[in-house]
């Protein structure tokens, strides 16, 4: 049996965006292969379901992403960077049964988050401009310049800042913001509805002539969750803000009696929350508060839906390991549990089934379908089957081990050959977020298999502070990450190296974002661990605050504080702040575009270390930002595998590797 590699990350295929077609016969899904070490080719896959095997239904030209049937299911619009000038991604029309696909729009801006009215004659999209753009019409027609050439956004220079929150992701905001707009799909005529200096978002149709939308106004939106919820007559052209919601991520669910579903957490410290679904009925004038005393957090990243004629409510929940797929019976308000098994990661609810993409402990991800009840779940696409013919996958072990009286939940994942009589060393993995959940799937897969093909056992947790274990978990590290999150997962250290089969005295750290936080704190309170790598990480609380994106209320939350009103606590839970303790070796990583976590924190660590003599190697990764490890270039995906590995064999007894940093050791070809 072939193990499985760094490098193998080129011919997996990962699956997501699920759409069922109206009439229930097939399901449209994105497959995503690298295309090369820069790039990755996203192509529209059709499989029907009754068992006959996936086929592209968009050809192999660009990135295609967010497929969406038309309400008749006889059209298909979907995003592509195809075309002769790509801005990001326009959109395109495809029929159903075959032809040629149509470009629909040429915009100044990637298309996103596109959406059919219900009586298929419009669509709705997101698309961000800069003021100058709008008034000259080019956010509507980038030839709108009478010009004899496309026209160009060009970067300002010099860049001159006046939002509080100014970059996020890769990119600089640049004067941009995000706008609605509606396409008429037979004429072509594309008008915005929405402008000035505020950014609306999550446009969804209730009936044909309503869309719902949400934006945060007032005097400084960067620095609010709260948004107010629009309904737009797009006929006669008026709005009314019919309720306001506080929440992180906004994610909109309209049916066309008018309800609408939205999520709300509250506004004072929520990052200790959890996220709801409420739904304010226009009609009946009142709000339901559906999931109030469910103890999960729902997941808006990932949506909700209604089902048909809006008598349930569908969406997703982080729960002890899995990603589980919920409903909402709206007459009862009941919460059901329609899937359990695996890591959702999107889904589509159709006249008698739901279709999801979803991860396993044995493959990194295909469709599923299954009734809407949740039974006789069948998978419809084996995508990576001759990707996995022939090597070896290893089932991770599921722990559950206690820390100052808290049930935590782990797995321990062994190499494929390991024997009864092996003495293994153990890589420990901590998680990001921090309110986060980790699984024995999702985008860790390739990470955790490659690992133990490399010979280590391989343990991570759910610490508290993670989600899917309830609001008493999730907020069990207020103002107090390090210590807390450490006493978890080193006593699921302890309990691992209790076996004979794990070498107690080789052990190694790793982690990315808040994981880099934690590994950077642990290394300067335990000298257990022979070798650590801190990847995108959160070193410095206050350099954090200044330079990070929107997730500087992590720290007025998490924390309850701010750089100026307690600068000292800040630097007590800071990993800098105990440099001079530590002795481990450190590798750190960090993508140079990285706007949620700047790379100034690795900066400040590296030479902290460096001056006192300390193992250290900083990696820079230029154009990735904070997804490097997720959606990076390829090839940086690979080469950070690979310099992960490389690393830990240096300083492990049980490889036979010279340290990277020894004399003529190669580390950077």
């Amino acid at each position: 049996m072939q193990r499985i590699g760094a490098t193998d990350f080129h011919t997996i295929a990962q699956v997501s965006e699920p759409q069922l077609a109206p009439d229930g016969n097939h399901v449209l899904f994105i497959g995503t292969v690298p295309r090369d070490d820069r790039e990755y080719e996203g192509t529209v896959y059709r499989v029907p379901i009754g068992g006959d095997e996936a086929r592209p239904f968009t050809r192999a030209d660009g990135d295609d992403s967010a497929p969406r049937f038309s309400p008749d299911g006889e059209r298909v619009a979907f995003v592509s960077t195809r075309g002769e000038e790509d801005h990001g991604g326009d959109l395109w029309v495809l029929p159903t049964e075959g032809g040629e696909a149509r470009q629909v729009t040429e915009v100044v801006d990637a298309v996103t988050e596109p959406v059919w009215s219900p009586d298929g004659t419009r669509i709705a999209f997101l698309q961000r401009s800069t003021p100058d753009e709008r008034a000259a019409g080019l956010d509507l027609d980038i030839m709108a310049d009478d010009g004899d050439e496309p026209y160009e956004r060009e970067p300002p220079d010099p860049r001159v800042i006046d939002r509080l929150v100014y970059r996020s992701e890769e990119r600089y905001f640049d004067g941009t913001r995000s706008h609605v707009y509606v396409l008429d799909v037979e004429t072509g005529t594309l008008e915005r509805l929405t402008d000035g200096e505020f950014d609306y978002v999550s446009p969804e149709w209730g009936d044909a002539t309503t869309l719902y939308y949400g934006v945060k106004r007032g005097p400084e939106p960067d620095d609010s969750i709260e948004y107010d919820l629009i309904a737009h007559d797009v006929d006669a052209n008026e709005t009314e803000t019919v309720t306001t919601t506080t929440a992180w991520t906004l994610a909109l669910a309209a049916t066309v009696d008018g309800r609408l579903a939205y999520p709300f957490h509250p506004a004072d410290r929520g990052t200790l929350h959890l996220t709801d679904i409420h739904v304010y009925d226009r009609v009946a004038e009142s709000t339901y508060e559906l999931t109030d005393g469910f103890d999960r957090t729902v997941d808006p990243e990932i949506g909700f839906e209604w089902g048909p004629a809006g008598r349930d409510l569908y969406f997703v929940t982080p729960d002890e390991g899995a990603v589980a797929l919920r409903r909402i019976d709206w007459d009862r308000k009941a919460i059901e549990t329609t899937l359990d098994e695996g890591h959702i990661n999107g889904f589509s609810v159709g006249r008698n089934a739901v279709a999801v993409t979803q991860s396993e402990w044995d493959h990194p991800g295909d469709v599923f379908i299954a009734t809407r009840g949740g039974g006789e779940r069948n998978r419809l696409t084996r995508v990576n089957a001759g990707y996995l013919d022939g090597r070896a996958v290893p089932q991770p072990e599921e722990l559950w081990f206690e820390s100052d009286g808290t049930d935590i939940q782990g797995w321990l994942l062994t190499p494929p050959d390991a024997g009864a009589d092996d003495s293994l060393p153990l890589v420990v993995e901590v998680h990001g977020g921090p309110h986060a959940m980790w699984s024995t799937s999702g985008t860790m897969w390739h990470e955790f298999q490659t690992l133990a093909a490399r010979g280590y056992a391989v343990f991570w947790s759910n610490p508290r502070g993670s989600t899917g274990y309830g609001e008493a978990h999730r907020a069990a590290i207020e103002r107090d990450w390090g210590m807390v999150t450490m006493a978890d997962v080193m006593a699921g250290v302890d309990q691992v190296t209790d076996r004979p089969t794990i070498d107690e005295d080789s052990l190694f750290l790793t982690g990315g974002s808040f994981g880099g936080y934690m590994t950077g704190w642990m290394i300067g309170h335990t000298d257990r661990f022979l070798a650590a790598n801190a990847q995108r990480g959160v070193y410095d609380l206050v350099g954090f605050y200044g330079a990070t994106d929107q997730a500087f209320k992590l720290v007025e939350w998490d924390f309850g504080t701010t750089p100026l009103a307690d600068p000292e606590f800040l630097w007590n839970h800071s990993p800098v702040a105990y440099a001079d303790q530590i002795e481990t070796p450190l590798l750190l990583m960090h993508a140079e575009s990285d706007y949620r976590v700047a790379i100034n924190d690795a900066e400040l660590f590296y030479r902290l270390l460096r001056k006192q003599g300390i193992d250290v190697r900083l990696v820079r990764y230029p154009r990735d930002g904070h997804e490097l490890s997720r959606s990076g270039e390829p090839g940086h995906i690979v080469d950070r595998l690979e310099r992960i590995v490389r690393w830990f064999d240096g300083y492990s007894p049980h490889h036979e590797a010279e340290p990277v940093l020894a004399e003529g050791a190669d580390f950077d070809g």
